[in-house]
């Protein structure tokens, strides 16, 4: 049967849809992400009029306008480096105590507090704090049969022992691609099933959708006895 001219131009709109589509969706991405970004880091130009001119005219007839890319570009890179002189700065005793009187200064005031050290903890947990995630781990969920990537986070749970009767290890299991948000869940600890992973590679795993999976590790040839000279 002959194509018509209409199921052609319908095909190839689709063919050439499924082919733009990750591209575009990859753009719009880094340009809601740059958006986002820039508009907290744009206050850092505070000493520079928003001017919608060129760099040149920058300080010229006080006209104010929009913040261009440019400029957001330029505070950006701004912000970049001051997190960067952060970073330096914390690897110093001085920087530290800075960071702790900080840290302390923040855990003090009401309701601000509360919100302080819930995203403190979350960044504790994924940037490899001791008092964070343990190990990688499989467990069923969220039903039998189907296996889930979760983080052992404490095997201390003496309430739901003592009221269950079994031994209960806590679990949160990380949403994808945004492993920020999830479930905690307690299961027997014979259910639970270790993996070899990081806590590095199994954030990665995850956030990929599972794209990017560790390569495991090879296996360790038996060694061979030496024969004993007759």
């Amino acid at each position: 049967m002959k194509k018509t001219f209409a199921s052609k131009l319908r095909a190839s709109f689709f063919t050439g849809l499924a082919v733009t589509l990750p591209a575009l969706l990859t753009l719009a991405a880094v340009k809601w992400i740059f958006g986002t970004i820039s508009s907290f880091t744009d206050t850092l130009l505070f000493f520079l009029p928003y001017l919608n001119l060129p760099p040149k005219d920058i300080f010229q007839d006080g006209h104010s306008g929009p913040m261009l890319w440019y400029w957001s570009l330029l505070a950006l890179i701004l912000a970049a480096l001051l997190i960067s002189g952060v970073g330096l700065l914390a690897r110093y005793y001085i920087g530290k105590r800075i960071i702790e009187w900080l840290d302390t200064a923040m855990m003090h005031v009401p309701l601000l507090n509360k919100f302080y050290g819930a995203i403190k903890q979350v960044n504790d947990a994924f940037s490899g704090n001791k008092n964070s995630f343990k190990t990688v781990v499989l467990v069923e969920f969220p039903r039998e049969g189907m296996f889930s990537v979760g983080f052992l986070t404490s095997d201390e749970n003496a309430e739901a022992n003592r009221k269950t009767g079994e031994k209960l290890v806590s679990v949160f299991i990380p949403t994808t691609p945004n492993p920020t948000s999830g479930f905690l869940v307690l299961v027997p600890a014979d259910t639970v099933t270790k993996l070899d992973m990081t806590v590095a590679e199994g954030v990665k795993y995850i956030v990929s959708l599972g794209a990017i999976a560790p390569e495991l590790p090879p296996e360790a040839k038996p060694r061979r006895k030496k024969q004993s000279p007759s």
